[in-house]
């Protein structure tokens, strides 16, 4: 997951429901939700304001349930407005964190994200973030305008991997930040490792509170271009960032973060940009790598685990700076545990050492995640149904 957390703070988020297994995905996981009959999420239509009219959230459980329908603008004034206490209390979150494991003020994020990342945003995203500000202030929100979005929208890769990035070019005798403790898993399976044959997706989650107690925004997003899409989020940022989710072709996609890595490229495009525009624009593997590398910044280095329900194929997505690779099958099962694969992704990119068995991070690469935990997590999700 994200960078430098203490420990001590640590909170399993989520092995998140929202139904990623290849039955019809999307509209099922949509039907089970909205069959609820919460009548909170009709209250939430504006009738008279034919944006907000597409618009609606309800809670259930904990989660935020949000529906954004429309134009890139409309989707970020949908997502400012029915979201603005929550984007408030996130953004004090976020800032706060970034700039204490950071020791950088707030501005000099602000600038970051005025002049490195903004320019590089595509036109209807920079749109959409627009909008977010545009709603939050609808709503009486005004305090927080697009420098502060777009910053707090690269959260997950400005402290933990612009900083350290900059601290070496400038040779700080004594670095500010820290490295990227790193605590997700998840897996991917499909062919025979499943019953039935289909594919099964899962991922966990453990960050800090701070983070975890907001990250409970379940975005159903239905853009005006592209596919429709179902992932969980946080409040004012246009990605998963977690990532769990899937769009309306079937694609599934989550990921785990690469440990120790060290990488980044200011004039490439935002990690949170094209990891959004994979999601709605990508109907298949090879789709999701080509935008995934378009623009690549070293930001927020993963190892994507991707599956599509239409071929019954998945892959593992291992996404550096300087190195990528993809493995891929339709009988077999592939895990993320915050460790590298491609050895020249570790050696050039990381200083990650999987032969370390005294080290906690050589432990974590050659035992979280055994296969006998993942088969037995297979059969409790594939119960028989009665």
């Amino acid at each position: 997951m994200d960078g430098y957390r203490d420990r001590l703070s640590l909170v399993m988020l989520m092995v998140l429901g929202i139904a990623l297994i290849a039955a019809p995905v999307f509209l099922n996981a949509k039907v089970a939700i909205m069959n609820t009959g919460d009548s909170a999420a009709l209250e939430q239509r504006h009738a008279d304001d034919p944006v907000l009219a597409k618009a609606y959230r309800f809670e259930r459980g904990g989660w935020i349930y949000v529906h954004l329908e429309g134009a890139p603008h409309d989707l970020g004034y949908q997502h400012g407005y029915l979201l603005a206490p929550e984007i408030s209390d996130a953004f004090a979150a976020v800032s706060s964190e970034m700039t204490y494991t950071s020791k950088r003020n707030w501005d000099f994020f602000r600038r970051a994200a005025h002049t490195m990342m903004w320019p590089k945003i595509d036109v209807d995203y920079q749109s959409e973030l627009a909008g977010i500000v545009d709603g939050l202030r609808a709503r009486g929100y005004t305090k927080l305008d697009q420098d502060d979005i777009v910053a707090m929208n690269g959260f997950m890769e400005l402290a933990d991997y612009y900083v350290p990035w900059l601290d070496k070019q400038t040779a700080t005798a004594a670095p500010t930040s820290k490295p990227a403790e790193e605590h997700c898993s998840a897996f991917v399976a499909t062919g025979s490792y499943t019953k039935n044959h289909q594919i099964v997706m899962a991922h966990n989650n453990w960050t800090s509170y701070n983070y975890g107690a907001r990250w409970n925004i379940i975005f159903d997003i239905v853009p005006q271009r592209g596919y429709s899409m179902l992932m969980d989020g946080f409040p004012g940022v246009i990605a998963s960032d977690d990532d769990f989710g899937v769009n309306s072709d079937g694609l599934m996609i989550t990921e785990t973060t690469i440990t120790d890595f060290h990488g980044w490229d200011p004039n490439g495009k935002p990690e949170f940009v094209r990891a959004r525009k994979a999601m709605q624009y990508a109907g298949s593997i090879d789709e999701y790598v080509k935008i995934m590398l378009d623009g690549n910044n070293g930001g927020y280095a993963n190892d994507w685990l991707l599956a599509d329900r239409k071929t019954g194929e998945i892959a593992r997505f291992e996404l550096g700076l300087l190195h990528n690779r993809v493995w891929r099958t339709k009988d077999g099962y592939y895990v993320g545990s915050n460790f590298a694969s491609d050895p020249a992704v570790l050696k050039d990119e990381t200083t990650f050492d999987p032969n370390n068995m005294k080290t906690q991070d050589g432990r974590h690469a050659h035992h979280n995640i055994h296969p006998r935990t993942i088969f037995g997590l297979l059969r409790v999700i594939h119960q028989p149904q009665n």
